[in-house]
């Protein structure tokens, strides 16, 4: 009952904090859940209609009063909301223009409009109404809901007067009604929210009346229902019978505790009662707060979302936090291209200017906070499981992400826009592995098989490290950003996963290793070529440059360094006279260095290089180009 306990504290010190209703992702008041309406009705303080409108795209998410049963409905005989609803239990006249019930209703098709019509009267005639309900149950009394939005051409009839269900014309002529429903739906299942415009009250929105809110939770709680022990308060309260669905998003009908199953395998023998209670006994004002919660820290930037797999972090204050599952761009927005003149200070830089962020998140909370990260996914539409859970103390949660941005830590080229030193993100390095197309299911199992790497500091999967590795070196179907942004995150993968052997970002010239010597050598010759090719393409006027042979022969030389180095060398002499007389001299001159610190034997050693020789490669080249760039600023200045 951990989750729920977090979730339920976070909602008790939020829900009084006025911007966190007022935002455009409200906390959401028990009782009541998201929804998406589709046509505003507005009516007289009296009950008569005025006007209705279809919403756009932006303006559909709607609060909206519901029971337990409501916000949790799934199956053929849905329970009604007790006030914006669908138009089978609004319009007394649906049926009457050919609207078609839910196939739990057949036999009876009055009765979805009936249990919705003896729900609001109750409510009306109760101590806890409100002058609104007045007006929409007066007007709804009229049945002439589908009539006036014929009238108003929002929705349509055909020769028979019947709603038209499809549309059958030009899809540039459809009408907005038949835009903003969603796919394969008929405006008939369009929701309907409320309006009523009274002269002497200026709030005429019912789902931003905290009044109207406030009647609906006090009538609903009052109500006789079932009371027993909690065992997440430990206090005796009213017991929830259904758990609220909708956490991802509207339409969510996955849910986290749910015991509705009175057939198949769910109970086998061992409870007498198939609603749960002698499993799990829950509050009901516990498990909507907490749910509420859940909903809410999903929209805000607490989460990572990747279809159905949700991770969220929080603290029970929602101050800002970084988020473990994003890179060190997108978390602390650190790019330190600009800050860094010399390359052999990028790891101290980083370093520093890394611990002063995390140094202003601690500042920011004060006294330590309790950090929980969970993780959520289904594998059915009506089950949702928590893949993840932990809680840590606000200090040690800091420290180790502190830890793998700054070991995981590389430099990164994701674009000509993105470019910065750090840690790449789980779907980053998933991506690196597998590719751009990775499946769905196996991007998702790579990044929660990745979160303890960050959160507990386990080591880094070295399938993934082999995976990536063996993709850059056969690059046939990447394209370049794609190889640029792999080869950033297969050096950071390796420097955090090799913690021994203590990898500098920076050229370490002074060493001797046969493999970090050859990964040197191949990445001038990368130069080399590439420099020749882009003084070909300026003078074509042309961007496109083909990848050089240094990449092109990049597996045959990780497996035979030796006999590739030759072929290597050999292609390189066509493009020597094609650079400058300085350039080429300074890169032979380099060449000669590298091939002096190699001993006979370690050169014509036939065994393959391990990864470390793609450290040396991308930390040569990096150093050749910020020569290059920073010769460039000055002469232009």
């Amino acid at each position: 009952m951990s989750w729920l306990n977090q979730l339920y504290e976070t909602y008790e010190r939020c829900k009084d904090v006025p911007e966190f209703f007022a935002a455009k992702n409200p906390l959401l008041p028990i009782c009541h859940t998201y929804q998406n309406a589709h046509i505003e009705v507005t009516l007289s303080g009296a009950g008569d209609f005025r006007r209705a409108r279809v919403l756009s795209k932006d303006e559909l998410t709607t609060i909206v009063p519901c029971s337990e049963a409501s916000g949790g409905r799934s199956g053929s005989k849905p329970v009604n909301h007790p006030l914006c609803d669908k138009l089978q239990y609004l319009a007394g006249d649906y049926l009457d223009f050919g609207g078609i019930v839910t196939t739990g209703f057949k036999k009876n098709p009055q009765e979805p409009h009936q249990n919705y019509m003896d729900q609001l009267e109750k409510w009306l005639k109760s101590e806890n109404s409100h002058p609104k309900l007045d007006a929409i149950f007066n007007y709804l009394k009229k049945n002439q809901l589908i009539a006036d939005l014929v009238k108003e051409k929002i929705l349509l009839l055909d020769e028979d007067r019947k709603l038209i269900k499809k549309w059958q014309g030009d899809n540039d002529k459809k009408t907005t009604i038949f835009k903003i429903m969603p796919t394969g739906q008929p405006p008939e299942n369009a929701l309907i929210r409320w309006k009523v415009e009274k002269f002497d009250e200026e709030l005429s929105e019912t789902w931003k009346d905290r009044d109207l809110m406030d009647a609906w939770i006090n009538y609903y709680t009052t109500r006789d229902a079932l009371k027993g022990f909690c065992m997440a308060s430990g206090e005796d309260a009213v017991l929830a019978e259904m758990h609220p669905s909708g956490l991802r998003h509207g339409a969510d009908k996955a849910k986290l505790i749910s015991a509705n199953d009175k057939i198949g395998y769910t109970f086998r023998g061992r409870f007498t009662d198939k609603t749960g209670r002698q499993a799990c006994t829950i509050s009901a004002e516990i498990t909507q707060k907490a749910h509420n919660t859940l909903r809410w820290l999903i929209q805000r930037k607490q989460a990572y979302r990747y279809g159905d797999q949700v991770f969220i972090t929080w603290v029970t204050s929602v101050d800002e936090i970084p988020s473990p599952l994003e890179n060190t761009y997108q978390a602390l927005g650190l790019s330190l291209t600009e800050d860094v003149q010399n390359i052999g200070e990028t790891g101290q830089a980083f370093a520093t200017k890394f611990a002063k962020q995390i140094a202003g998140y601690k500042a920011n909370l004060g006294s330590p906070e309790k950090v929980t990260i969970m993780g959520l996914d289904s594998a059915t539409p009506g089950r949702m499981a928590i893949t993840y859970y932990k809680e840590l103390a606000g200090s040690d949660f800091f420290e180790r992400i502190k830890y793998w941005h700054e070991t995981v830590c590389w430099h990164q080229n994701y674009s000509q826009k993105i470019k910065f030193i750090g840690a790449p993100s789980p779907k980053d390095i998933a991506e690196a592995a597998y590719g751009q197309r990775i499946d769905d299911k196996l991007r998702k199992a790579t990044v929660e098989r990745l979160l303890p790497c960050i959160i507990d500091g386990i080591p880094i999967p070295q399938d993934l490290i082999n995976s990536a590795y063996h993709r850059l070196c056969n690059r046939v179907g990447m394209d370049a950003w794609e190889w640029e942004k792999t080869l950033g995150i297969l050096c950071a993968l390796l420097k955090g996963s090799q913690l021994d052997r203590k990898h500098q970002m920076a050229l370490e010239t002074e060493q001797t290793s046969r493999d970090y010597l050859y990964g040197r050598l191949l990445a001038v010759a990368d130069y080399l070529e590439y420099s020749a090719l882009r003084i070909e393409s300026s003078k074509n006027k042309t961007d496109r440059i083909r990848p050089t042979s240094a990449t092109r022969l990049m597996h045959q030389f990780s497996m035979h360094p030796y006999k590739t180095w030759k072929n290597i060398s050999d292609s390189l002499i066509p493009y020597k006279p094609k650079i400058p007389s300085t350039l080429l001299t300074k890169l032979e001159k380099i060449t000669d260095e590298i091939m002096d610190k190699f001993s006979r034997d370690d050169f014509i050693d036939p065994k393959p290089l391990s990864s470390e020789f793609l450290l040396a490669f991308h930390c040569q080249r990096k150093a050749l180009w910020t020569k290059k760039e920073t010769t460039t600023k000055e002469s232009g200045a």
